[in-house]
């Protein structure tokens, strides 16, 4: 299981790469996020899983979706 959830890490993590749109981009990393949080957790450290869904998921997230917004989306190439 956690090796699936590692694959579909990197999947995200290259797609978040290789897309030209922001916002999309941003909510790539956030399913990142969400999905390291589920590693944490079936890796019996459900501390550092809480701590990755408050931080990671909810308030970095949200940060760049903001930052987003208050610049270009596209790429202009």
């Amino acid at each position: 299981m956690v090796e699936a959830l590692l694959v579909l890490m990197a999947v995200a993590s290259v797609i978040a790469l290789q897309i030209r749109d922001m916002l999309a981009a941003v909510l790539l990393l956030g399913v990142f996020s969400i999905l390291s949080c589920l590693v944490f957790f079936l890796l019996h450290a459900p501390d550092v899983a809480l701590t990755e869904a408050a931080v990671g998921t909810g308030v970095g997230t949200v940060i760049l979706i903001w930052i987003v917004f208050r610049t270009e989306r596209k790429d202009r190439t």
